[in-house]
C-alpha cells in the first residue's frame, strides 16, 4: 500500500493528541467538594450534639464559623481549625449556610429574631438548616420570615442521640424548599446517614417526623420497661428475656441500646429527659390541634413528667424506666443475676 497523505497524517496525529488530552483530563471535582471549596459553614449551639456535628463538618473539610452561649466547645473547635464568631449576627455576615442545634423552639426564636441575631444580619440566598426540635408552628413561621428576607430555612430535626452526632449517622427529617434541601444535601449528608436524610415535605413536616419518631420511641420504651418489670417480678433474669427478644420480631433498636442502658442503669444523658418531655408537650399539642387520640402517648408523657418531677431530668430520657419499676415496687436498678452453676 502507498503512504497516507501528509495531510491525512496531520489530521490523525492531531486527533490523537486531542484523545490523549481528554483521557487525561481531570474529572471535575463532586458537587460536595466544591461546595466545600467554595462556601464556609455556620453552626450554632455547640452542646451534646451540636459540638460532635460540628466537629464531623471540620474534619470533612468543610470552612467553619462556630458560635456558642458557652466559650469551651467553641474554643476546642477554634483550636481544631474552625473560625470563632461574637455573636449569631457575626456568623449571618460570614456564611450562608448555617446550621443551628439549639434546646426548644424560645431559643431559635432568640438566636433568628434577637438583638444580635442572624435575621438583623442575614444576606441574600442564605439557606438556614435547623437541626434543633421545636414545634412544628414556630419553624413554618420563621421560615415565612426567612422568605421575606431573601432567605430560605429548613427544620431538620435529627434522632440518634449523641452517638449518632459522633459517628456522623443520624437521621434527618427536613421540611421545607426542595432546592434549598438539594443544595445542602451534602452538608446534611456528613452529619447525617446519607440513606437516612430524607425530605418529608414543605415547611413544617420535618418537625412533625420528629414528633412522630419521638411517640414511637416513647411507647417501644414503656414496653420494654415493662416487660423487664414482669420478667423481674417473675423471677426470670431480664438480659436473657432481652436477648432472646432481639432475636424476633419484638427486636428493636430501642430494646437493643435502651434495653441494655436499662439493664445496667446507666443514665449518663445521650439526650435528657427535660428535653424529652419539651418534645411530648409539642406531641401533645400537634395531637391537639389535628384532633388525633392517642391515649399511649398521653401516658407515656405522664411518666416522662414523673421523671422530670423526681429532679432526675438531666439524666438520659430512658430512665423513665424506673418510673415503671418503682410502679411495680421495683427498686431503681436491676438486681443482678446469679451466676449460672458450672
Amino acid at each position: 500500500m502507498g503512504q497516507m497523505p501528509v495531510q491525512a497524517t496531520d489530521r490523525l496525529r492531531h486527533l490523537a493528541d486531542q484523545t490523549r488530552t481528554v483521557r487525561t483530563r481531570p474529572c471535575p471535582p463532586p458537587a460536595h467538594i466544591l461546595l466545600r471549596m467554595m462556601e464556609a459553614v455556620g453552626f450554632i449551639g455547640l452542646g451534646l450534639m451540636g459540638r460532635p456535628m460540628a466537629r464531623n463538618l471540620l474534619a470533612a473539610g468543610f470552612p467553619l464559623v462556630v458560635h456558642s452561649r458557652r466559650p469551651r466547645p467553641v474554643d476546642e473547635l477554634a483550636a481544631a481549625g474552625a473560625r470563632r464568631a461574637s455573636s449569631p449576627s457575626e456568623v449571618a455576615r460570614q456564611t450562608r449556610r448555617i446550621v443551628t442545634m439549639l434546646p426548644d423552639s424560645p431559643d431559635v426564636e432568640r438566636v433568628l429574631e434577637g438583638p444580635d441575631g442572624i435575621f438583623g444580619a442575614i444576606q441574600p440566598g442564605t439557606i438556614l438548616i435547623d437541626t434543633s426540635s421545636i414545634a412544628p408552628g414556630s419553624a413554618r413561621r420563621l421560615a415565612e420570615r426567612a422568605q421575606t428576607l431573601g432567605a430560605v430555612m429548613l427544620d431538620a430535626p435529627v434522632s440518634g442521640g449523641e452517638v449518632g452526632a459522633i459517628d456522623g449517622t443520624l437521621s434527618i427529617m427536613v421540611g421545607g424548599d426542595a432546592a434549598a434541601f438539594a443544595a445542602v444535601k451534602p452538608i446534611l449528608d456528613t452529619i447525617g446517614n446519607p440513606e437516612r436524610v430524607i425530605r418529608i415535605g414543605d415547611s413544617g413536616a420535618g418537625q412533625i417526623c420528629k414528633l412522630c419518631n419521638q411517640m414511637v420511641l416513647g411507647a417501644t420504651l414503656a414496653a420494654v420497661a415493662e416487660a423487664f418489670a414482669l420478667a423481674r417480678k417473675a423471677g426470670v433474669d431480664p438480659a436473657k428475656v432481652r436477648q432472646a427478644l432481639l432475636g424476633g420480631f419484638a427486636a428493636s433498636r430501642v430494646l437493643d441500646l435502651h434495653g441494655d442502658r436499662i439493664l445496667r442503669s446507666q443514665y449518663t444523658p445521650g439526650f435528657r429527659a427535660s428535653l424529652y418531655a419539651k418534645d411530648y408537650r409539642n406531641v401533645s399539642a400537634a395531637l391537639a390541634e389535628h384532633l388525633v387520640p392517642a391515649p399511649v402517648s398521653a401516658v407515656v408523657q405522664q411518666l416522662v413528667d414523673a421523671l422530670v418531677a423526681a429532679g432526675r431530668g438531666e439524666e438520659d430520657y430512658s430512665a423513665l424506666a424506673t418510673v415503671l419499676f418503682a410502679l411495680a415496687g421495683l427498686d431503681r436498678a436491676p438486681a443482678a443475676a446469679a451466676p449460672t452453676p458450672t
